[in-house]
């Protein structure tokens, strides 16, 4: 019985003519060590066993934000659609339930680092795999798998979208669901409306437009169903439940990585309030504003990556796990051989953490250096909004001084600037 089962996997090892790539070792490799990792550190996949408590209720037809989950007694937060999702998470086990949320994860992670090729004109399958083998130890995306949260899948949902050829017929499908999950993926239905208008009103065609109305019409879709099988959760969540961010957690938590959450450790209050409402307005125009603009130089890569970075900013809660969208901005950042790529160290510094945090709310009393660690997120993203509205201007600047002085004499030739692509590297 041995000797067939050491033949039988010997015959579906590669052969020496079909050699594993490097860069699929490295990163099995890689993956492995995290796995070990994470088992060492006892992970508990709190957020997973809380979906998981959500599925359940559905099943039980209890209600969904009276809910009570684990022994930290942590509450419903997603719109009811996301609740009949998670109703599958009910059939497995706890155990098998948390290795099955790990290698969904770590697929995931794969798929992000591909679609992030993708999105600047560099789909190489080896690279993604570079990539996820260096990622999957980055803070956000080593605390999304340590609480099996949903950030990569609504990420690569959203990637999926905006990476397709202009007028594909399912394009706008994963924002829509993305956004029925958890609401703040809807900023990329809002950002391709006001492109697909300002394209209208230039003259030119709006590829943006079907696929923002189909996310809209799969939002209103899903929304619908979740209504129709959760009328009276359904009912809470609209008018009672999405206007409560306190219910999420403490502003001032060293965790959230939001706008929000800066100006609490700043004022030393866990409710900023007025302030922060202000500034979230002024960011989401300014924000919008850079990734429509460069969507209309058919810079698709950093449009979306500004657009994602908007969103994290101006979120209530943005916990530091929902940073996984640090994967695409790095890659766009290399991708154009920028030294700001190095601004992937913030995220793979853990420095977030080394300030006072949890019980007693000991942020609330944070000195300047702490504040300035725990903003770190945030202010990576406002370096990448100001890199991305600057840009054109440096472009400009670049090409005017390459054309030479003006005047008589032999002159170089003027700088073309080649047609880009989406991403905005040459075709």
């Amino acid at each position: 019985m041995t000797v067939k089962v050491l033949a039988h996997t010997a015959a579906r090892l590669p052969s020496p003519r079909r050699r594993v790539p490097p860069a699929a070792l490295v990163c099995l490799l890689s993956f492995a060590v995290f796995w070990a990792a994470q088992r060492a550190a006892g992970v508990s996949m709190i957020d997973l066993l809380v979906y998981r408590a959500e599925g359940r209720a559905v099943r039980a037809g209890a209600d969904l934000y009276a809910m009570r989950a684990t022994g930290a007694g942590l509450p419903t937060t997603y719109p009811p659609f996301a609740a009949l999702l998670f109703t599958p998470l009910t059939l497995p086990g706890v155990p098998a339930l948390r290795a099955l949320a790990t290698v969904a994860n770590l697929g995931l992670l794969i798929a992000l680092a591909g679609l992030s090729l993708r999105l600047v004109g560099r789909p190489r399958s080896c690279a993604a795999l570079w990539i996820a083998a260096l990622a999957v130890w980055c803070e956000p995306v080593w605390t999304t798998l340590r609480y099996g949260q949903i950030n990569l899948l609504l990420a690569v949902a959203v990637l999926w979208d905006l990476t397709r050829r202009p007028g594909h017929r399912w394009a706008g499908t994963g924002i829509g669901l993305a956004a029925a999950l958890k609401l703040t993926p809807a900023l990329f239905a809002v950002f391709l409306l006001i492109t697909a208008v300002v394209r209208a009103r230039s003259g030119g065609s709006s590829p943006p437009l079907g696929t923002a109305l189909r996310a809209v019409a799969v939002f209103c879709a899903a929304t619908a169903a979740a209504a129709v099988a959760l009328p009276h959760d359904s009912w809470r969540f609209w008018t009672s439940m999405v206007f409560e961010a306190g219910r999420v957690g403490h502003a001032e938590d060293t965790a959230n990585q939001s706008l929000r959450g800066v100006l609490a450790r700043l004022l030393h209050t866990g409710d900023p309030g007025l302030w922060w409402a202000v500034v979230a307005v002024v960011t989401t125009a300014l924000g919008l504003a850079v990734a429509v603009r460069a969507d209309l130089r058919g810079e698709r890569a950093w449009a979306v990556a500004a657009c994602a970075v908007t969103a994290l900013l101006v979120s209530p809660v943005s916990w530091s796990h929902h940073w996984v969208w640090c994967v695409p901005v790095v890659v766009v950042l290399a991708a154009e051989r920028s030294r700001w790529a190095l601004l992937g160290t913030v995220f793979c510094s853990y420095a977030l953490w080394w300030v006072p945090h949890g019980a007693h709310r000991p942020e609330l009393a944070q000195s300047g250096g702490q504040m300035a660690l725990s903003a770190l997120y945030p202010l990576a993203g406002v370096v990448f909004l100001v890199l991305a509205a600057v840009r054109p201007w440096r472009r400009s600047r670049t090409a005017s001084a390459c054309s030479g002085p003006p005047g008589g004499g032999r002159r170089s030739a003027p700088l073309r600037v080649p047609d880009t692509s989406r991403s905005g590297r040459p075709l």
